[in-house]
């Protein structure tokens, strides 16, 4: 067998007539080439179009995770694999749908947001040895038991890296509707634009931190099993290269925002054995964890801690935490701005640039953490665009020709 390309096309890449065909000519151009293709797909289009994911969800309450939801929200992959492989055989290039991913990828039971267990592509190896392209329905595995699991939203990423990791894939492409990884968000950055490179840490940070470009569960997946794969605009052909390579002259390669969140600041009270106040610490997070409550930007120090959930959440943490001898200050409406890039770690004044970028624009620093690759700062939401398009500027990233 030749080598493997595994190309995924997301929703709006297969919604109408004229972009699935451009998809089966992105197929037949890598079979041009030499490889041994397999599709992975999405449900095609978006709400309100009648096989979109949340259009299939809402018929089940919307916020269903069950076992009979997970089944009804496959279908919508399934019809789409179906519909472009039958249109890749009335165009004269062989092609069979599998029974979805569920014929290959094995998950937990974690209804609407599984965990891949292993990958078993001996069914698409026998289609691809036949000399046939498997169209996979992407979003969805079977447990052991055969019962189907959806993998969570933006999940047929997951499938793609999963399924090529499996193969060995010599390419694995993401197809979608924006020319690879954006240095910021071009709704919002009028300088945004494509980069050439970007590793697999990079992607994986930015899609935490509130990027679009890739889904996080897939992204992540991709960090830990060294998979390198492109982002790439349908029509344009073209976008990033995501691997190991590292450019150090570029400190930064992008910035991401996250709105809508709630800082949360603790101070201990009247606490002073030290014992007593890490037995308070440790229940003030058990209880937290049991309610179900994300938390982000962990800091603890002397003067207390503080911590960041989504969503305006400010009364719900008082009420966690009213009985516990702690002073608990909560800020609503606040935005997470996100520094990445793998070249910080050897870049001296990265965040003296980040810092006196949002001071020339009088935006107030409410709360900042960092991590070996990413520096993040919580603003006030009003402030939340204009900083991010003024720390994009200040490191340059609206420098140089766009990749698309």
């Amino acid at each position: 067998m030749s080598s493997v390309a595994v190309l995924k096309f997301g929703g709006t890449s297969l919604a109408t007539p004229e972009q699935r065909a451009m998809a089966r000519l992105r197929v037949r151009e890598a079979l041009g080439e030499g490889y041994s293709v397999v599709a992975v797909v999405s449900a095609m289009g978006r709400s309100p179009e009648p096989y979109a994911t949340d259009t299939l969800l809402a018929l089940v309450g919307g916020g269903a995770r069950t076992r009979n939801a997970d089944l009804l929200l496959a279908t919508g992959e399934m019809i789409a694999a179906a519909i472009f492989a039958q249109e890749l055989e009335a165009s004269g290039t062989p092609a069979c749908a599998p029974v979805s991913a569920t014929a290959c990828v094995v998950t937990d039971e974690w209804f609407g947001d599984a965990t891949i267990r292993r990958v078993d592509p001996a069914a698409l190896h026998a289609l691809l040895d036949a000399r046939a392209v498997p169209v996979v329905a992407g979003f969805q595995g079977a447990s052991e038991d055969c019962i189907v699991v959806t993998l969570g939203r933006g999940g047929t990423d997951l499938s793609a890296i999963a399924i090529g990791h499996a193969l060995g894939a010599e390419r694995i492409d993401i197809y979608t509707d924006v020319s690879g990884v954006m240095t910021g968000d071009p709704r919002r950055i009028r300088g945004a634009r494509s980069v050439e490179r970007a590793t697999l840490e990079e992607v994986t940070e930015l899609a935490q931190h509130g990027a679009k470009v890739m889904h996080y569960k897939a992204a992540e997946y991709a960090r830990r099993t060294r998979t390198r794969y492109r982002i790439r605009g349908l029509t344009t052909d073209r976008g990033t290269l995501v691997d190991e390579s590292v450019d150090h002259h570029r400190p930064v390669t992008g910035v991401a925002l996250s709105e809508r969140l709630t800082w949360v600041r603790v101070i201990r009270g009247d606490i002073e054995n030290p014992t007593r106040r890490m037995e308070t610490e440790i229940e003030m997070f058990r209880r937290i964890a049991d309610a179900g409550v994300s938390i982000d930007q962990v800091t603890i120090n002397q003067a207390g801690v503080a911590f960041v959930v989504e969503g305006d959440r400010g009364n719900d943490v008082r009420r966690l935490l009213g009985d516990l001898n702690l002073a608990v200050r909560v800020r609503e409406g606040c935005a997470k701005l996100s520094v990445v890039g793998n070249g910080m770690r050897e870049a001296p004044g990265v965040i003296y640039e980040l810092t006196s970028a949002l001071a020339e624009e009088n935006v107030e620093i409410i709360h900042c953490t960092d991590s070996n690759v990413t520096i993040s700062v919580l603003v006030p939401m009003q402030d939340g665009a204009r900083a991010e398009e003024a720390v994009h500027r200040r490191f340059g990233l609206d420098v140089g020709d766009p990749v698309a």
